[in-house]
């Protein structure tokens, strides 16, 4: 099974607002880019969802992946396992309970290495990522984040 590159990026128009994921997954020869737009959402509910969803895209369980982010928010849950201890705590007191359930479902699944990269910087696929998520929460067709709770 190949190895898996993944970059995601997140943002949201007012932090709340609109807001949008970008992701570009690349595995061999294979490119694939996924996004999507929300009309009321956080800037971090977006780089985790764009984490999630780029996870569940992948086709086979058990694919050794590496992430490239540029959100603390999500590498530093993740690498410093934070995740795990407001997971055992049920996540009280937690921002986005909902999300960081449905990434660890999908996480589980696989052998993720996380890689933080600074944003807006020369990484050039992460860019890509940002210009997709800022075309998304511009776009039209928006979608309801179900789980943004307006806290």
């Amino acid at each position: 099974m190949a190895d898996i590159t993944i970059y995601t990026d997140g943002s949201a128009r007012g932090n709340p607002g609109a807001g949008g994921y970008g992701i570009v997954l690349l595995s061999g020869i294979h490119r694939k880019e996924l996004s999507a737009g929300y009309r009321m959402t956080t800037n971090n509910r977006m780089e985790l969802m764009a984490v999630c969803v780029a996870l569940e895209a992948l086709k086979f369980e058990g694919s050794n992946v590496t992430l490239y982010s540029d959100s603390k928010y999500v590498i530093e849950a993740v690498n410093q396992r934070w995740v795990f201890g407001w997971e055992r705590k049920g996540f009280a007191g937690k921002k986005n309970p909902d999300l960081w359930m449905r990434f660890l479902s999908v996480y589980r699944k696989h052998n993720v290495r996380f890689v933080w990269v600074k944003g807006h910087a020369s990484t050039v696929e992460n860019n890509r990522c940002d210009e997709l998520a800022v075309a998304a929460a511009l776009g039209g067709n928006l979608l309801e984040d179900s789980g943004y709770d307006g806290n």
